[in-house]
């Protein structure tokens, strides 16, 4: 059996930006990457709305406002040598009442604080750029893009491949085990290498775990339901439309974006999935219900924002609810236009105490480095990322 110098858990676009940055800077060190579905991108990665972030919300010094601000000029520079299609569309986040103009100052401290380029437009400029929103007031961040993960991931895979590297699909794990090197149990053999990068997402927590630590948080899914409209509709705005979020709330609110296909999506809400994967209202998983509604973190949280919970919900099964959120800033979209879209589900990682991990998080062990937290911003950030980890890995193989 072949041992790897590292073996990478995981295909969405921060794994494989990190297998391809692993064999970089290791001088074409041997990789395997595994990953438990027939194709790459299955997850996250492939089901998310495909903005590339410029920022505007992290807390400045923090992980995601550092690996953001880079990787929105690494992932356009890496679509521009590679011919992946993507847009700089810049992005409005639309205030419509009182309330919002105080947090869109807060925000536009922050991106000040952050470096990240922005403009404030009044009713009249916000009119004259997008005609079909409504709103007092705007900010306009221009550095945003869009574009598909799933083609950049793609084209690092291809990169990974060309280098020598292996990619294991329908190869999920089921065990590991530190000794001399990593052993590495999966459904299809085992699999040894000097050092281990797991890239696991909604399952990091499990890995840690596979690994005898205990993590101080846990995994809970939030399916995020998108709609899309009509083609007739998908010109009624040329740019990202965000709400100001509710800087008291862990989302940021369902945005109009339009797509690289020329598409135009409606989404996301945040609600709580009953499986991991849990893409449809129906998908329940027995494992991943249990290790929910065992964990007192999950009630904890719903105590912190009872209301927004209860709306959420609501919106979810009531779908006029979803719609007069959109139509506080642009009232064009009527009940009929809102078309099926896939679902996506986001890991948010959440303490025994109900706290949200905000920020990236990355757990260590002797002979492997597990990112047990990557949020929104991560398939923006993947590059960074990537750079961050081996950065790490090396100091760790030193030791």
């Amino acid at each position: 059996m072949k041992n790897y110098d590292f073996i990478v858990i995981g295909a969405g676009v921060v794994g494989l930006a990190t297998a391809r940055q692993l064999q970089l800077q290791f001088n074409n060190a041997s990789v395997l990457v595994l990953e438990k579905e027939l194709r790459l991108a299955t997850h996250q990665t492939g089901r998310n709305s495909g903005i590339i972030h410029a920022g505007v919300y992290y807390a400045p010094g923090s992980l995601k406002a550092q690996f953001c601000r880079a990787g929105n000029i690494e992932t356009k520079a890496f679509c521009s040598e590679h011919g992946i299609p993507f847009k700089t569309t810049g992005k409005l986040l639309v205030a419509t009442d009182e309330t919002d103009i105080q947090n869109m100052q807060d925000l536009l401290e922050r991106c000040r604080l952050n470096e990240i380029e922005t403009e404030k437009l009044d009713q009249k400029q916000l009119k004259e750029m997008e005609p079909n929103v409504t709103g007092v007031a705007a900010t306009w961040v221009p550095t945003t893009g869009i574009v598909d993960f799933a083609e950049v991931t793609k084209k690092l895979a291809e990169q990974v491949v060309a280098a020598g590297g292996k990619i294991q699909t329908n190869c999920r794990v089921t065990s590991l085990r530190e000794a001399r090197d990593v052993e590495v149990s999966t459904t299809q053999g085992r699999f040894h290498g000097r050092f281990l990068i797991s890239c696991a997402g909604l399952h990091s927590d499990r890995i840690i775990r596979m690994l005898g630590q205990k993590p101080d948080f846990k995994i809970l899914p939030f399916r995020g339901e998108y709609f899309q409209l009509p083609g007739a509709l998908s010109d009624i705005v040329t740019h990202p439309i965000y709400p100001i979020p509710n800087p008291d709330l862990p989302f940021l609110g369902i945005h109009l974006t339009p797509m690289i296909d020329g598409s135009l999506t409606v989404g996301p809400n945040a609600t709580l999935a009953l499986a991991r994967e849990g893409y449809s209202r129906w998908t329940m998983n027995a494992r991943d219900m249990v290790d929910m509604f065992s964990y007192s973190g999950l009630y904890k949280l719903v105590m912190k924002y009872p209301q927004a919970t209860l709306n959420e919900l609501k919106n979810s099964i009531y779908r006029p609810g979803y719609l007069k959120l959109v139509n506080r800033y642009c009232s064009r979209i009527k009940l009929q236009d809102l078309l099926p879209y896939p679902s996506g589900v986001r890991a948010q990682a959440v303490k025994p105490d109900g706290t949200t991990l905000d920020d990236f998080l990355f757990v260590e062990s002797k002979q492997a480095l597990i990112v047990g937290n990557a949020p929104s911003p991560a398939a923006t950030s993947a590059m960074p990322i990537a750079r961050y980890i081996c950065e790490k890995v090396a100091k760790l193989i030193d030791v």
